[in-house]
């Protein structure tokens, strides 16, 4: 007698590793299309997240194999999450694409000069004594006639365009570049509020250093104490935006350890960069609750913004000349949902001419190291993005995160000078220099700015 037949298993919505069920509420309305930077400069379906979706449906079903020439297509995502912002279905996307990351980095998938070079930036990038020890030939280059010289010349496309992307990319550097000068505790003006962690980042403190001196003016002068941990390292927002999920796991580790080593209470872990402050808010999922900082970790604009500033610090506010134009970086808009507080604070300057983006909700196209790795699609989106801020008639772009800083000040030349709210905001106070703009003498001294560096400096 013959065996019944199974019955047939109805198909499940089960992407292979992925988040179960993620993809099912997608229904191809095509929403996501305008949002999608990908989608924008290569007007492929396959390169937007629509299309994206519909491939890992079919590599589940077996109709479709996770090759080079699919994965190339995953690579062209920038995890930029307009699409999640803009979905009415409440597609989550963001799960999707960082879960799918770690599988494009197995063998065979990139061509082995993207993923040497690859390799390279995470051994680089998230180091800042390595990162320092590289840039320490480029100093007498750098924002030096010979750097626009070269560039001229076409000197720097003979590297190839990974490489001339880098160089295209790196601004002056200053002596503060090579070593953190700021002291472990920047004791707070006034009555104290609060006490604070403050993150330094990897390339903000190599590149852009004068971010993380305007931030502690700010908060010092809003009365809190900030603690800035001599031993942190990086976030590991560069790895977790490439799948890099051990080297995320160890870098986040450390870094947790580091901040949870301070002495005394904290209020808050603060971070002046979207992307560290992205990454560092999932450290729960990536650590599966193991290990967590022991005060919770948020942008310094939504804390200040909770906060509020205090009267005195707002009376020593003073217009900030020329309009200012809002760059919404997209792991600030549509990872954390940040988007009143920045402009909150931006409109306690006195007469602040803001002005928005007509595309506000679209990658500049920095997206971690996409800007290196990608630099053809990240250069296009680059002049888009530089066009629609330059429209503003703005001669000031606040921008809250270090790679769309560097990538707008590129595109943007010299149409705007790119500077961190923080930056603009301390400046307003006379805390802080702004290019071509004569510092006033501030009312108020920052407490221990003098004595205080000094005998930190000595105990480091």
């Amino acid at each position: 007698m013959s065996q019944p037949a199974p019955a047939e298993q109805p198909p499940t919505s089960t992407l292979p590793g992925l988040p179960p069920g993620a993809a099912d509420p997608c229904v191809h309305c095509g929403f996501c299309l305008p949002t999608c930077a990908s989608y924008r400069v290569l007007a492929s379906e396959m390169d937007s997240p629509r299309g994206r979706i519909h491939s890992l449906r079919a590599i589940e079903a077996g109709e479709l194999e996770l090759d080079a020439t699919v994965a190339s297509h995953f690579d062209t995502c920038l995890g930029c999450f307009a699409c999640v912002s803009a979905c009415p279905s409440g597609v989550r996307y963001d799960q999707l694409i960082e879960a799918t990351r770690p599988k494009l980095n197995q063998a065979n998938q990139r061509s082995s000069w993207q993923t040497s070079f690859r390799k390279l930036l995470l051994q680089v990038l998230p180091y800042p004594n390595r990162l320092r020890a590289l840039l320490q030939p480029l100093r007498a280059y750098a924002g030096t006639p010979l750097q626009h010289l070269a560039r001229r010349s076409g000197l720097t496309r003979l590297f190839g365009p990974e490489i001339e992307a880098m160089e295209q990319l790196l601004p002056p550097l200053v002596p503060e570049s090579f070593s953190d000068q700021l002291p472990q505790i920047n004791p707070a003006s006034g009555e104290r509020r609060g006490r604070v962690a403050l993150l330094l980042g990897c390339v903000q403190r190599c590149f852009d250093p004068s971010v993380s001196n305007a931030t502690v003016k700010v908060l010092q002068a809003n009365g809190f104490e900030v603690v800035i941990p001599p031993d942190q390292g990086c976030c590991g927002a560069v790895s977790h935006h490439q799948g890099e999920l051990e080297l995320t796991r160890q870098l986040a580790t450390n870094l947790i350890q580091s901040m949870n080593a301070i002495d005394g209470e904290l209020d808050a872990v603060l971070v002046a960069a979207s992307g560290c402050g992205h990454t560092m808010k999932a450290y729960g999922e990536l650590l599966n609750g193991n290990t967590a900082f022991r005060a919770p970790v948020l942008d310094v604009q939504e804390f200040l913004a909770d906060r509020g500033l205090v009267e005195t610090f707002r009376a020593q506010l003073q217009p900030v000349p020329g309009v200012v134009a809002m760059h919404d970086a997209c792991h600030m808009i549509h990872g954390q949902g940040i988007h009143a507080q920045p402009r909150q604070l931006l409109r306690a300057i006195p007469g602040i001419q803001l002005r928005e983006a007509t595309e506000a909700g679209v990658c500049c196209g920095s997206a971690g190291i996409y800007n290196l790795v990608q630099p053809e699609e990240a250069a296009e989106l680059g002049r888009i993005k530089a066009d629609d801020l330059s429209g503003t008639g703005a001669e000031w772009v606040a921008s809250a995160n270090i790679g769309c800083t560097l990538q707008l000040r590129r595109h943007l030349g010299d149409r705007a000078h790119v500077q961190h709210p923080m930056e603009l905001l301390a400046a307003s106070a006379g805390l802080h220099p702004l290019p071509g703009v004569q510092q006033r003498a501030s009312n108020a001294k920052i407490a221990g700015e003098g004595e205080n560096r000094q005998s930190a400096a000595g105990s480091r």
